[in-house]
C-alpha cells in the first residue's frame, strides 16, 4: 500500500501543538504489518474512571474491532484504545475476532485493567488477515515510555493513505473550571460516513458520565462527521471514540441532561473539534484539488436538505466538472432531481461562489460564466441551492475528483 508522499495542496499550513490532557498517555511503535521504517500503532492509556462514549459504522460489514467496541461501550467505562494502520481486520471471519481477544488479553495484562475497558480499532485493507503477534509484542514497552505529550505523533500512526496529520482542540469553562479537549482523526477514501468518519479519537479533562457524553458526541455528529463525503463510500471500521477523564468527584451536581446550560460551552467546542476534523479529511481527499460546500435550504425538512446536499456532493458528474473547473450547474439540478426528496423545479435557484446561476427553474439572465471563474480556479467552492418547498437547511462538505483517485486506488493493495 502507497502512503502519498507530499501533503494535499488543501492541507493546513503548520500543525495544530496540542496541549497536554491530564488522564491521557500516548504511545506509537512500529508492527510492520503493512508498512516499514514509521509508526503504525497507537497506544491511549486513560486514568481509571475515565468515561467513553463512541458512534460506529453502520456497515453490514464491519469489522471484527468495531464489534468489540459496540459490545463494550454500553459499560461506559475505559483504560485504553490501540489502533493499528495498514490492516482493517475486516471480512476476516473467525480469525478477526481472534485477534481482537488476543490483543486486548495482552493489552489488559499490559496495562493492568480490565480487558473490556480496551478498545481497538484498525485501518487498512480490507480482507486480509491480522497476526496480532506484531501489535501484542510491543504492548508492555510502549506502557512504559506513554506520555502527556506526542499528539502529532498519534496523528500520524494510524494514517494510511492519508497526506498529513489530522488534530483540533478547543477550551471551554463547565462550573467556573477550564477544560481542554484534543482530537485526532484519520481518513482520506472510503469517505461517506454512515455515524462518524475512518477513525477518530477525542479526549477530554472534563468530568461528564458517560451518558451524557454519548448525547453530545451523537449530536455533535450530525453536522460534523455525518455531514462529509469524499467518494461516497461508507468504510467497514468506521470508529469515533470521545473519553472524558475528569475525576469524579469534579462532576456537576444534578447534572441529569445533555441540554444542561453548564454544558452549552463544552458542547460548542466539541462542534467546534469534530467540525475541523471533518473538514480536515475532506482536505485531504485522495486526489482532491478543491474543498467543496454544498448548502441546502428551502427544503421539506432537515434531512430532507441532508439527503439533497449529499446527492450533490456524491455526484461523479458534479465532482469530475469542479475539478475541470467547469460551473456546469446543470449537473448540479440533475443531482437534485435524483435525490427523490421534494423540489420545487419551477422555484429552484443555484448559486455558485455568491452568484445566482440559475432562478426560477431556468437560467438566471444575468448570469455570465466569466463572473465566477476565478471562484472555479480557486480551492474552495461554494454551492447553494434553493429547491423552493419549505425552510430547513444542511450543509454538506466534500471534494473533487480528479485522476489521482484512481491512480491512489489501483495501487491500494500494492
Amino acid at each position: 500500500m502507497a502512503v502519498p508522499s507530499s501533503p494535499s495542496p488543501l492541507a493546513p499550513n503548520a500543525q495544530l501543538r496540542l496541549p497536554a490532557i491530564k488522564g491521557v498517555r500516548l504511545a506509537v511503535g512500529e508492527t510492520a504489518v503493512k508498512y516499514s521504517g514509521r509508526p503504525d500503532l497507537l497506544v491511549a492509556l486513560l486514568d481509571p474512571g475515565t468515561s467513553i462514549a463512541g458512534v460506529l459504522t453502520r456497515s453490514k460489514t464491519r469489522s471484527a474491532p468495531v464489534d468489540w467496541c459496540a459490545a463494550n461501550l454500553p459499560r461506559g467505562t475505559a483504560r485504553a484504545i490501540i489502533v493499528n494502520a495498514g490492516n482493517a481486520n475486516a471480512f476476516t471471519g473467525r480469525k478477526g475476532q481472534s485477534t481482537v481477544e488476543a490483543t486486548v488479553k495482552a493489552a489488559a495484562s499490559a496495562f493492568d485493567c480490565a480487558p473490556q475497558d480496551v478498545y481497538v480499532a484498525s485501518t487498512g485493507v480490507i480482507g486480509e488477515p491480522l497476526d496480532p503477534a506484531p501489535i501484542t509484542a510491543v504492548l508492555a514497552d510502549l506502557a512504559q515510555v506513554a506520555s502527556s505529550e506526542g499528539w502529532q505523533k498519534a496523528a500520524s500512526a494510524i494514517m494510511t493513505t492519508d497526506t498529513f496529520a489530522k488534530s483540533a482542540t478547543a477550551q471551554a469553562q463547565i462550573g467556573g473550571r477550564t477544560v481542554t479537549i484534543n482530537g485526532i482523526a484519520k481518513g482520506s477514501g472510503m469517505i461517506a460516513p454512515d455515524m462518524a468518519t475512518m477513525l477518530s479519537f477525542i479526549f477530554t479533562d472534563a468530568a461528564i458520565p458517560p451518558g451524557i457524553l454519548q448525547k453530545l458526541l451523537t449530536t455533535a455528529i450530525a453536522t460534523s462527521f455525518n455531514a462529509i463525503t469524499v467518494d461516497g463510500d461508507t468504510s467497514t471500521s468506521d470508529t469515533v471514540l470521545l473519553c472524558a477523564t475528569g475525576d469524579r468527584k469534579q462532576r456537576l451536581k444534578n447534572l441529569r441532561s445533555a441540554n444542561d446550560p453548564r454544558l452549552r460551552q463544552f458542547a460548542k467546542a466539541l462542534d467546534q473539534v469534530l467540525r475541523e476534523l471533518a473538514h480536515l479529511i475532506v482536505r485531504d481527499g485522495e486526489g482532491a484539488q478543491k474543498f467543496i460546500a454544498v448548502t441546502v435550504k428551502g427544503a421539506k425538512s432537515t434531512v430532507a436538505a441532508r439527503c439533497i446536499a449529499l446527492a450533490i456532493a456524491n455526484s461523479p458528474l458534479v465532482k469530475t466538472a469542479i475539478a475541470g473547473e467547469d460551473a456546469n450547474w446543470g449537473r448540479i439540478v440533475m443531482a437534485v432531481g435524483k435525490s427523490g426528496e421534494a423540489a420545487d423545479r419551477d422555484r429552484l435557484s443555484v448559486w455558485i461562489g455568491g452568484q445566482r446561476v440559475a432562478h426560477n427553474g431556468m437560467a438566471d439572465p444575468k448570469y455570465r460564466e466569466t463572473q465566477i471563474a476565478a471562484h472555479m480556479q480557486g480551492r474552495e467552492i461554494d454551492i447553494i441551492v434553493d429547491v423552493g418547498v419549505g425552510k430547513a437547511q444542511f450543509t454538506v462538505w466534500t471534494c473533487d475528483l480528479t485522476h489521482r483517485y484512481i491512480d491512489i486506488n489501483a495501487d491500494y493493495r500494492s
